[in-house]
C-alpha cells in the first residue's frame, strides 16, 4: 500500500510540473522583492507594474468583506414550510456555527484570508475542514497548491480517484498525534529537512526566507485519499492512507465513508475554490489573464524611466 501511495503521488506531481513552473515565473511579476538594477546598466529601473498585485489585493479585500460579514459567515435557510419551531431551530444552528467559526476556531479567518490571496493569483485554492483529535474541535486549514496533488484525469474532487495532501510535521507534533491515536506508533528514522518544492522555494526567495534544516527537522507525511480493495472487500472502497515518505511506512489506514452508508460514498474533507473555471481541474487566475500584459507594462515603464534618466544625465 505504501509503495502504491508514493508512486501515485510522484506520478501526480510530475504530471503538473510545467503548470507549477509557470507560476514560479509569474511570482516575479508581483514586484515584492527589492532589487538593485544592474541590467542593462548599473542603476537601471527595476520597478514592476503593480497591475497584478493590485488586482489580487482588491479581490481579497472585497471577497473578505462579502464572505465574512460582521454578523458571521453562516446564514440558515429553511426548506419547506416555515414554522416558529423551525425558525428558532434555524437561529440556533446559525448562531452556534457562527460561534464556532469566529470564537471556537480562531484560525478560521486568518486561513480564509490567506486562501483569498492565493486564489486570484493561481486560480485554484484548497481548504481542509476536519475534526482535530489533538485539540478536540473542528479545524479549518488552508492548503497551499504545492501541498495538494490530484490525479491527472480528475475533473473535480468528488470524482477524483485519488488526491494527496503533503503534511509537514515536526517530531513534537508527530509524537503528540501518535499519543492521541491519530497515527500508529512505529519506528521512524531521524527526520530531515522537508523536500522544499520549487514552488515554495520561489515564494521564500521573494519574501526573503530560507528553511533552517538543523534546528527545524520535519517529517513529510503523504495523506492520500484513495480507493483500496482490502482482502475482505469485493470492491475498491474509499480510504485515507497516511505514509511517512522517508521510511515508506504506513502510519494509518482509515475508512472514508460512513459505516451505515449502503452506497459507501466518499467523504470529502477538502473544498476546491476556483477563481475562474478553466479547461480542466484547476481554475484560471490573474497570472494567466494578466501575466503577459504585466510583463509588457513593466517593460514599457522601465524603458520610459531609463530614457528619462539618460535624458537628464549631466554627461
Amino acid at each position: 500500500i505504501a509503495n502504491d501511495v508514493i508512486d501515485n503521488y510522484e506520478a501526480d506531481k510530475d504530471s503538473r510540473a510545467d503548470w507549477e513552473s509557470m507560476f514560479e515565473r509569474g511570482f516575479d511579476l508581483l514586484g515584492l522583492k527589492l532589487e538593485q538594477g544592474s541590467e542593462p546598466f548599473d542603476g537601471a529601473c527595476t520597478a514592476v507594474h503593480p497591475l497584478l498585485i493590485e488586482s489580487a489585493v482588491k479581490f481579497q479585500s472585497k471577497a473578505s468583506g462579502e464572505l465574512f460579514p460582521s454578523r458571521g459567515p453562516v446564514k440558515a435557510q429553511i426548506f419547506g414550510k416555515s414554522t416558529p419551531d423551525k425558525e428558532m431551530q434555524a437561529n440556533r444552528v446559525q448562531n452556534f456555527m457562527n460561534y464556532q467559526l469566529t470564537e471556537q476556531m480562531p484560525e478560521y479567518f486568518d486561513e480564509f484570508e490567506r486562501m483569498l490571496f492565493h486564489l486570484p493569483l493561481i486560480g485554484s485554492s484548497f481548504k481542509k475542514m476536519y475534526y482535530d483529535a489533538t485539540i478536540k474541535r473542528p479545524k479549518s486549514e488552508f492548503i497551499p497548491i504545492d501541498q495538494f496533488y490530484v490525479s491527472y484525469y480528475a475533473t473535480d474532487l468528488y470524482n477524483a480517484d485519488r488526491y494527496t495532501h503533503v503534511i509537514y510535521r515536526s517530531p513534537v507534533e508527530l509524537a503528540r498525534d501518535i499519543r492521541v491515536g491519530i497515527y500508529q506508533d512505529v519506528d521512524l528514522p531521524t527526520p530531515s529537512v522537508g523536500n522544499i518544492t520549487a514552488f515554495s522555494e520561489k515564494m521564500d526567495t521573494i519574501i526573503g526566507l530560507s528553511p533552517s534544516s538543523d534546528n527545524d527537522p520535519q517529517y513529510v507525511l503523504l495523506e492520500q485519499h484513495c480507493y483500496l480493495s482490502l482482502d475482505e472487500e469485493d470492491e475498491a472502497l474509499p480510504y485515507i492512507v497516511t505514509v511517512e515518505q522517508q521510511s515508506r511506512q504506513v502510519l494509518s489506514v482509515r475508512r472514508n465513508y460512513k459505516q451505515d452508508d449502503p452506497n459507501k460514498e466518499k467523504i470529502s474533507h477538502f473544498v476546491h475554490y476556483r477563481f475562474v473555471p478553466g479547461f480542466g481541474f484547476y481554475g484560471l487566475g490573474l497570472i494567466h489573464f494578466l501575466g503577459n500584459l504585466t510583463m509588457s507594462a513593466t517593460a514599457a515603464m522601465r524603458s520610459l524611466i531609463d530614457a528619462g534618466q539618460f535624458a537628464n544625465l549631466p554627461g
